[in-house]
């Protein structure tokens, strides 16, 4: 997608190096950070430089072909492929891309296995652009149904970001916005703020008004009164791993929109990739929950009137803090799940039907 007018995708290598947007600048900076070693790529994954599950995987695949031109050594590289996996817990993307390089780098001879890691990590990048392309064409039914139906602006609701930022290009949850818009029709998104982060607000706004996609910042709290009123047609979100009955855990506060849709009568629906399947995990509760620091609570940065990013202290020092970074929002309240094969309910029947 496009910033201030060039195309750009969230992680490319070069000569050697990776390439990245830091998105803990945006919306007020715009920088290209340079990964050079794998402890680089493990610092951009902790420190949110970059994020969105699918974007994360990326990021550990190219890490591993860091690894690799740091230290050409099985141990090493099987070091360096625990320390990635357990750099962020909650997405599943992340331990999937590294098992699935991991898995190609096996046995293969140290002459070749740069040139096999850095094949595999550009396949999967360009697996994930294609994937999310098509989920905004399989998206893109839903939109234009409501679109015939209403003959007026579609008015898309969406939470945290899951947009091109947060994956390679095209996004998930935006995907179907982004296509519906280039085909002319008229959408507006309703954008949650997505506190303690703000990835709502500095960063899905942000890539909505480059591509000119009428937008509108929320807070976290105003979903359902919206959804009362009739201002939302529906709901889209991503998804940092859906278990294979369906249940979706992303973003925290996911979980209480997925509720006022419900009590409103609001279609739901979650797009991901199949990347982002947990086909293993049966219950929610094994769910590795991500606890980040308290200090993106009690701190919040932005613009000061000298023009210059600043951050501040929002609340009493000596108040208490507990920052979940995800939520669970059980299958029974979603519409249905919009994957790069096509639309299927939120059940391991479902799923299975695209899948398996």
């Amino acid at each position: 997608m496009q910033i201030n007018g060039k195309a750009y995708r969230t992680i490319w290598f070069e000569n050697n190096i990776v390439k990245i947007i830091d998105q803990t600048k945006l919306p007020h900076q715009f920088i290209i950070k340079d990964l050079k070693t794998v402890k680089d790529s493990i610092n951009a994954i902790k420190t949110m430089e970059v994020r969105g599950a699918p974007l994360i995987g990326a990021t550990a695949a190219y890490g591993l072909v860091l690894s690799i031109l740091e230290n050409n050594d099985q141990s090493f590289l099987k070091k360096s492929s625990e320390d990635i996996i357990a750099s962020r817990p909650t997405a599943i993307n992340l331990k999937w891309a590294v098992d699935r390089m991991m898995k190609k780098l096996s046995g293969i001879n140290s002459n070749e296995v740069l040139k096999i890691a850095l094949e595999e990590a550009k396949a999967i990048v360009e697996e994930d652009a294609t994937f999310c392309k098509n989920i905004g064409v399989n998206g893109l039914k839903i939109i234009e149904e409501i679109a015939n139906k209403k003959k007026d602006t579609v008015n898309i609701l969406t939470h945290c970001n899951a947009g091109w930022l947060a994956t390679i290009d095209w996004g998930t949850a935006t995907s179907p916005i982004y296509h519906a818009h280039q085909k002319g029709i008229k959408v507006h998104v309703w954008v949650d703020e997505t506190r303690p982060r703000n990835q709502g607000a500095n960063l899905t706004s942000y890539e909505l008004n480059e591509e000119r996609i009428p937008n509108t910042v929320i807070t976290d709290n105003a979903g359902g009164i919206l959804m009362q009123r009739g201002q939302v047609d529906m709901c889209i979100v991503g998804t940092d791993r859906t278990l294979s009955n369906g249940d979706v855990c992303n973003k925290i506060g996911t979980y209480l929109k997925a509720l006022a849709a419900k009590d409103n009568n609001v279609p739901f629906y979650v797009a991901l990739p199949s990347s982002t399947i947990d086909w293993n995990i049966k219950d929610h509760k094994q769910i590795p929950i991500e606890e980040r620091n308290s200090e993106e609570l009690s701190h919040i940065e932005g613009i000061d009137k000298n023009n210059k990013v600043s951050k501040v202290r929002i609340y009493p020092q000596k108040s208490k803090s507990l920052n979940l970074a995800f939520d669970v929002t059980p299958a029974k309240y979603v519409s249905g799940l919009i994957t790069e094969k096509g639309i299927c309910e939120a059940s391991e029947k479902g799923l299975k039907g695209l899948f398996k």
